[in-house]
């Protein structure tokens, strides 16, 4: 027994009654207590990642797992289920190997991250979802060492609107701008790290129609280094106190300059009774409450914000904003 590890009510059960039969004393437990405790460690395993940077890495994917399997699901209109299934960091050199020789592997830029992010996509999966674009019934012919280059076309296609996805699911963490920057085949071509360079791999379980497959998502250490302190629970725990860093700030700024909002000039207004409305025809008259000489009231939104006269620009009706209405709360809307 380690120490710091929780017996279970069994084991507690059994330990009692080996010392009440004799067949264990305590000076034995004592000396085992005494002895030197050695722990193997693999320094080809290293474990880089905290297990609550896993959990947060585990959450981001799970939003990606819901957003693109609504996503893939409109697009191939069928069924499209997608889970996170294990979160693991391994070195390079083993996620090559777990994955099939001939394989669909894209290889994701994150600007403003360094590195590559490797998304690799069961051959099952990919056929599933190539058989559905093209009428079929989602069923998977596993013949990757052939791609046509339409395949191929199709396949790029499909993950570069599941990046949307991604970006959004990242969103909360950093705002990045992914874009596919390869596609390959054979992961054998693919040394993009170090061999002993350890990776996050992110497993999610995908089932198209009736054929089930993984889609492994392989992040290197190098991508994940400038956000390390931000995959803690501390982080979050703190970043409601701190005021928003400046990329954030520029994105609602950026975000707000691109808003629409209706803008409306008023002629006037007038009150009719419902009978009125229904006895309407073509070339009846409704008066209005306001004069041909008063201005005009635009507003942004619901909200009076300027006084305009009506005229023509370029044989098109137009209005000419004369000044800003102020008055209450709406001058900061």
């Amino acid at each position: 027994m380690l120490a710091g590890e929780v017996l279970s009510q069994h084991e507690i059960d059994a330990l009692l009654s080996a010392l009440s039969t004799g067949e264990m004393n305590a000076e034995q437990l004592k000396s085992e207590e005494n002895e030197r405790k050695v722990k193997v460690y693999d320094f080809k395993r290293a474990l880089r990642f905290s297990k609550d940077q896993i959990r947060s890495l585990t959450r981001i994917h799970e939003n990606f797992a819901r957003m693109l399997s609504t996503v893939l699901s409109a697009r191939l209109r069928t069924i499209v289920q997608i889970s996170v299934a294990s979160a693991d960091q391994i070195p390079y050199e083993e996620f090559i190997r777990s994955v099939p020789k001939m394989t669909i592997l894209n290889v994701i830029e994150m600007p403003p991250l360094e590195g590559r992010v490797i998304m690799e996509v069961n051959p099952n999966i990919g056929y599933a979802m190539v058989d559905r674009v093209l009428g079929g019934r989602g069923e998977s012919i596993n013949k990757i060492e052939s791609l046509t280059e339409i395949e191929t076309k199709l396949l790029t296609a499909l993950f570069d609107r599941a990046l949307d996805s991604f970006q959004e699911a990242w969103g909360g963490m950093v705002d990045i701008n992914p874009s596919l920057s390869d596609f390959e085949i054979n992961p054998q071509f693919l040394q993009m790290i170090s061999p002993n360079e350890t990776v996050v791999v992110i497993a999610l379980n995908t089932q198209i129609a009736d054929t089930t497959g993984m889609i492994n998502i392989c992040i290197p250490h190098v991508v994940l280094e400038p956000i390390i302190p931000k995959l803690s629970v501390h982080y979050w725990m703190q970043s409601a106190k701190k005021e928003p860093a400046p990329y954030e700030l520029e994105l609602l700024h950026k975000k707000i300059q691109v808003a629409e909002l209706p803008v409306v000039a008023e002629l006037g207004s007038a009150d009719i009774s419902v009978q009125e409305f229904l006895m309407l025809d073509v070339g009846d008259v409704i008066r209005l409450n306001q004069g041909i000489d008063h201005p005009l009231t635009i507003k942004v939104g619901s909200i009076p914000k300027f006084t305009a006269q009506p005229g023509k620009l370029k044989r098109k009706l137009a209005v000419q904003v004369l000044e800003e209405i102020k008055g209450g709360d709406s001058d900061d809307e």
